[in-house]
């Protein structure tokens, strides 16, 4: 499989973006997806995850609600819809799958290495 993302963007403080993750390949379905942050000079860090069917999800406690993961498997996308952004949400968004495919609150892959196949990233920016 091979993942594509989209939507980043220049948003104020407080404003809202939608990040999108294209998938190619015929195992999509099977696959748990992630969503990872990386700021310049730090680590990548889990963001939010979903498992193969769309049905349970897991998100960094630090965001509060903010932030929704969905899927559309006949699409083969992964959407991320971000609200209430803060300059702590800046960075390079990543896309990723992995093979277990499950992902429910709590147990849900967390570490990149647990992911086998990374998009390119997209670029979000907070500023006024």
């Amino acid at each position: 499989v091979q993942l594509v993302e989209s939507g980043g963007d220049l948003v104020q403080p407080g404003g809202s973006l939608t990040l999108s993750c294209a998938a190619s390949g015929h195992t999509f379905s099977s696959l748990g997806v992630g969503w990872f942050r990386q700021a310049p000079g730090k680590e990548r860090v889990f963001v939010a995850g979903i498992n193969r069917s769309g049905e349970e999800t897991s998100y960094a406690d630090s965001l509060k609600g903010r932030f929704t993961i969905s899927r559309d498997n006949a699409k083969k996308t992964v959407t991320l819809q971000m609200n209430n952004l803060n300059s702590e949400d800046a960075g390079v968004y990543y896309c990723a799958a992995e093979g277990t495919g499950y992902c429910n609150g709590p147990v849900c892959p967390r570490w990149p290495y647990e992911y086998d196949t990374w998009g390119q990233g997209t670029q979000v920016t907070v500023s006024s």
